[in-house]
């Protein structure tokens, strides 16, 4: 693929910024990355967010498109999916809730209008749950159930409900969890089943249509999130059986899904919890790892449980030792235990989470080895590779050397969630 002009210029700006590194990595307190903090925040407030509203809503026919390339231009999506039309309602409500809200750019209004479609168009009026995708005119498209999915709706509209107060928010949010708690939750074996048919009905082994992760194995990647989501409703609602879910997704996710040894890992396991030992199951992802590592402190915080720092650690610094690029800073996408990256292209969400994973633990730590040397080089890495030149928006996958993979900004799958949360983390932890 040929390199665009911007990104060859952007490869020369890393070379003038490298020259820079070492006096903003010299040792100090963590504070000392106020500066990038501050400019953090101005990129959401001025560049990130804007775009997204300038591009993604659809006031025509309800939710968000999501189809945009750095190379190629606005394009049209197949559908409507739902992680990402939830994502971009929790991108716009916090964006409203920093203030952000003009009367050129109604943040709290963009969320609304997400919160709308997700009510009309997505939401199961038989079976409950929400669909999995529409048409780009709101009929459903793929009306199976996948708990990935059904954690980014709570997630969305517990921040709504901060946004908004609208109590019919969170009423939504707590009506989903009783869904799934009474749907999907393994009364057997702890955990949560992951895909079903829409009546709920689970899907069969290795079914294709599983789409996120495998059919009729208990995965990190969906344990990891519903953790998150449930961390969220419980602060905002505090009910008793939020909080024993939660506690259960913590356990198990620090059991079996990302353990004290980094290194032993897993993707997926059975329902009852035995290893899965097929070989697409093999591995691990350093993204998902670290943002296990500042998740879990989320949720022990609003547990009112002491924050497990050795554990956080180790996560942390299990990925910096094998996937992170040493010279050029970013972090790759996956490897096998403690053997070095097997995937060493950047992927923008994987450069996120370890921003946010690097500043809690310099927030906690200041000392800690390698985490400003490597804070550093990941904030200049994202800026002189990562980020699109003319919208400021990550691209989804870059090359180890700087040259792009993929120059997609928008798409089902990636909206205002991974980037927009880390910046605004690495903003509100250094900020002075």
């Amino acid at each position: 693929m040929s390199i665009p002009h911007g990104y060859r210029a952007a490869s020369i700006l890393w070379i003038l910024l490298l020259t820079g590194l070492a006096s903003l990595t010299t040792p100090g307190r963590a504070g000392d990355f106020s500066a990038e903090a501050r400019q953090a925040r101005q990129q959401l407030r001025d560049r990130v967010m804007p775009y997204w509203y300038d591009t993604a809503i659809d006031w025509t026919q309800g939710g968000y498109r999501l189809c945009d390339d750095a190379r190629t231009g606005r394009c049209e999506p197949p559908e409507k999916q739902l992680v990402t039309q939830a994502r971009m309602v929790w991108g716009f409500s916090l964006a409203h809730r920093q203030g952000w809200s003009t009367t050129e750019r109604d943040y709290r209004k963009a969320a609304a209008h997400g919160v709308r479609f997700l009510r009309e168009r997505m939401k199961d009026p038989l079976h409950g749950g929400y669909f999995w995708s529409t048409t780009l005119d709101g009929a459903p498209r793929d009306t199976r159930k996948r708990l990935y999915g059904e954690a980014f709706v709570i997630y969305g509209l517990v921040e709504f409900f901060r946004a908004s107060q609208d109590r019919s928010a969170l009423d939504d949010a707590m009506a989903l969890f009783r869904e799934i708690q009474r749907r999907a939750h393994d009364t057997r074996h702890g955990g949560w089943t992951e895909h079903f048919e829409r009546d709920w009905t689970p899907l069969p082994l290795r079914h294709p249509e599983a789409i996120v992760e495998v059919a009729g194995l208990k995965s990190a990647n969906t344990h990891l999130h519903l953790m998150e989501a449930f961390s969220e409703l419980y602060d905002v609602s505090r009910d008793p059986q939020v909080r024993t879910a939660l506690e259960e997704s913590l356990r198990l996710n620090r059991q079996f899904f990302y353990p004290a040894d980094p290194a032993r890992s897993a993707f997926h396991v059975h329902p009852d919890w035995s290893p899965v030992t097929d070989p697409s199951s093999a591995g691990l992802s350093y993204g998902h790892n670290v943002e296990f590592a500042w998740l879990m402190l989320r949720a022990e915080d609003v547990l009112g449980q002491p924050r497990s720092w050795a554990h956080f650690h180790n996560h942390v610094t299990h990925a910096l030792k094998y996937g992170t690029d040493p010279v050029r800073g970013g972090v790759y996408n996956r490897g096998q235990g403690n053997d070095p990256a097997t995937d060493r292209d950047k992927v923008w969400w994987v450069q996120a989470e370890m921003l946010a994973a690097l500043a809690h633990g310099l927030a906690h730590s200041p000392e800690q080895p390698g985490y400003r040397d490597a804070l550093g080089k990941l904030w200049l890495w994202i800026h002189s590779a990562q980020a699109d030149p003319k919208t400021g928006i990550w691209l989804d996958t870059v090359r180890a050397d700087g040259t792009p993979k993929s120059t997609a900004l928008a798409h089902n799958w990636k909206a205002n969630y991974h980037d927009v949360r880390a910046l605004h983390l690495f903003a509100e932890t250094f900020a002075r």
